[in-house]
Formats: structure tokens, C-alpha cells, sequence
């Protein structure tokens, strides 16, 4: 599997909410701190995104706005109009007015809560792909496939939308890897995706944890020196190689513990680990909880949303 696919597959947990919203102007939000990653699509008409910390952001039909690590926004029809605070339980699906109307797909995507991966820790606070023509053509049309089923209410939409939402998160991301590969000094994950011997010692690690790789032996597989394998992967991926497979590791071990009852002895052993306690002791020293306190904490928190 893709890096970037592998990583999203990972640290997604359950499924994405979202509804259809109608706004009247004046109208203006503010969205509290959310528990996963929010997300905006522009359905009809336009508005304003009001990030906490950065400029606001003009959205009109066809954009996108993800938000990874939402620390709390505001949405309105202008820049200027003031934001009111979403009463509970929940927020009106129509707001009246008199003024211009929008229509807007918002809603949340789940992340695994304490683990990180250096691809998405490095987004910006606000990712917006603005609808162009001609650019995008894969997230245009999970936009264009998501209208037409919100419009309507056809057997079969309760499995599309979670899956179109899914398909959403993917595009936008690889359309703003893209759109940072464009530049005259292209930095970060853009250069990673566009160096074809480092993707691919990360495809090996993400393939294969349980492997005893060495910085050695993924240099030779790429048709480098460890040394200079070692100083490109970090100046690329912004750790060492075996650091981000330490990180790798863990973070598929705590998938598995999430959405499985494997053995500790079995996970330990699919991530390279020659025994359990090996296991347990990195696992707790990457997320400060041991394997088993992990898995209980996860099965609660299923149970109580």
C-alpha cells in the first residue's frame, strides 16, 4: 500500500460524521475545539472560513477545507459578521435570512487520539483546495458524487457518503501534496512523494514492520550507501530511518489493538518484535500506556460513543 494511504488507513477510526447545512445571510459560526478533524465543503453559494490563529479563508463552490488538528474555527458569510456559539445538542441544519444562501457539507473525521505521523503533522492549520478548472479531477468529482447524493435519499446512501467522505479526505490530501510539489523549493512530504528511493524504502517498512530492517539493508534496496540513504531519509522525512520504523511500528501495533483481539504475543510478533515484553515496554514508552491499558481504554471509549 501507498505511504500516504497507509498512514490515513492507520489513524482513522470509525466513521466520518457529517450533514448538509443551509445558510441564509447574515449568518456566522463558531466551531469549538473538535475531537477529530473538521472538514467544509462548499455545496452552493460562499462563505468565509475563520481559522484561530491565521487569515480568513474565502470558500466558494467546489472548495474544501480540512482542518487536521482542529483547535476551533468560525464560518460565516463574511469576514465582518459576528459568530454566534452552536447551541446543543447540535446545530440548526437551516438558519433563515434574507440574504444569499449557501449550502455546506461539514462535518468530522475520527483520528486516533496520542499518535502522530510526521505526513500529516506537517499540514497547516487550514488545507484548502480551491475549486479550478482543470485541476484536481479526482476530488472534483468525489465533490460532484457527494452533491448528488445528499440531494437525494436513494437506497444505498448510508454506505456511499461514509465512503465518498473517505474517498474526500484522500484527494484533498494528495491535491495539496500536489499543489506544494508545484513550487520553486519544494520541501516536506511533497519531497518525499516525489523521490522514488525513498517512497519506496518507506513502502518496505510500511509492508513489511515485522522485517529486521537495518539502515543498511534499506540503502541496499534502493541502490544507496547507508550513509547517504541515512542523510537523505532524514533530511526528507524529518527523523532517521529507524526512528520513523519505530514509529510506524507502534502506530500499526495500536491499530491492531484497536480493531482486534490478537494476542499481544501475535502483535508484538507482526511488528518485529522477538517477545512480548520487548513489546510492551516500546509500546509504552511511545504512548505512556502499556499494550493491554491501550486495548481496555480503546474497547471503553467504543462502547461509550
Amino acid at each position: 500500500m501507498d505511504v500516504l494511504s497507509d498512514t490515513v488507513a492507520a489513524l482513522r477510526t470509525g466513521r466520518p460524521a457529517s450533514g448538509t447545512f443551509v445558510r441564509h445571510a447574515p449568518w456566522g459560526r463558531r466551531y469549538s475545539k473538535a475531537s477529530g478533524a473538521g472538514f467544509h465543503v462548499v455545496l452552493q453559494g460562499s462563505c468565509w472560513l475563520i481559522p484561530r490563529t491565521a487569515e480568513p479563508v474565502p470558500l466558494g463552490v467546489g472548495d474544501v477545507a480540512f482542518l487536521y488538528l482542529d483547535e476551533g474555527h468560525g464560518l460565516a458569510d463574511s469576514p465582518d459578521t459576528p459568530l454566534d456559539e452552536i447551541p446543543g445538542p447540535g446545530e440548526p441544519r437551516v438558519v433563515d435570512g434574507a440574504g444569499a444562501r449557501s449550502t455546506l457539507l461539514c462535518g468530522v473525521y475520527e483520528f486516533a487520539p496520542g499518535w502522530s505521523h510526521p505526513l500529516l503533522d506537517e499540514l497547516p492549520e487550514v488545507v484548502h483546495v480551491p475549486a479550478r478548472l482543470g485541476r484536481h479531477p479526482e476530488l472534483r468529482a468525489a465533490v460532484d458524487l457527494l452533491t448528488a447524493e445528499l440531494a437525494g435519499d436513494r437506497p444505498g446512501r448510508d454506505a456511499m457518503v461514509p465512503a465518498l467522505l473517505d474517498v474526500l479526505l484522500i484527494c484533498t490530501l494528495r491535491a495539496w501534496f500536489d499543489e506544494r510539489a508545484e513550487g520553486d523549493r519544494i520541501t516536506g512530504w511533497a519531497s518525499v512523494f516525489q523521490d522514488r528511493a525513498i517512497t519506496a524504502a518507506l513502502a518496505a517498512m510500511h509492508d513489511d514492520p515485522a522485517h529486521q530492517w537495518t539502515v543498511e539493508g534499506l540503502g541496499a534496496r534502493i541502490g544507496m550507501s547507508r550513509a547517504t540513504f541515512s542523510r537523505r531519509f532524514t533530511a526528507l522525512v524529518g527523523e532517521p530511518p529507524l526512528t520513523y520504523l519505530t514509529r510506524w511500528r507502534m502506530i500499526t501495533a495500536a491499530r491492531r489493538l484497536r480493531e482486534t483481539d490478537a494476542a499481544l504475543s501475535m502483535i508484538a510478533e507482526e511488528v518485529g518484535y522477538a517477545s512480548e515484553y520487548a513489546f510492551a515496554k516500546a509500546f509504552k514508552r511511545a504512548h505512556g500506556a502499556a499494550p493491554g491499558q491501550y486495548r481496555r481504554e480503546q474497547l471503553a471509549h467504543r462502547s461509550n460513543g
